[in-house]
């Protein structure tokens, strides 16, 4: 396929925006980049690019391999796309799980609805 393919398009199209319009909304809010250059959803995108995805706290990287216009099933997704993240960047999400509060714990914040029937029935 010879023809340009906009970056809002090809991101919704290899599945990592759910619509076009999400895509365009992380571009214009500087959440990706296009061979580490700031850019906008007309921006075209060629096979062998770089697109950098802002996925907090880390930057995803994914090598253009083919380019497609039209949404693919996920399976297929791997012909197109290729992740190509740094492993730097893939331990610091890994160093993120650690940190104490990423995941609520049982008990704590707002009860649950199960824990709060159970308070209701000792007349809390």
């Amino acid at each position: 396929m010879s023809e340009d393919v906009r970056i809002d398009k090809y991101l919704w199209a290899v599945r990592l925006f759910k619509t076009r319009s999400m895509a365009a909304q992380a571009i214009k809010a500087g959440q990706v980049m296009l061979n580490e250059a700031e850019v906008k959803a007309a921006a075209t995108v060629s096979p062998g690019d770089v697109i950098q995805v802002k996925r907090n706290p880390i930057w995803r990287s994914y090598k253009v391999l083919q380019l497609l216009k039209n949404r693919v099933g996920a399976k297929l997704v791997p012909e197109y796309l290729s992740d190509v993240t740094p492993a730097a960047e893939l331990e610091k999400l890994e160093l993120m799980k650690l940190m104490p509060g990423y995941e609520r714990e049982k008990g704590k914040g707002r009860p649950t609805k199960k824990e709060r029937r159970r308070l209701d029935d000792l007349g809390w």
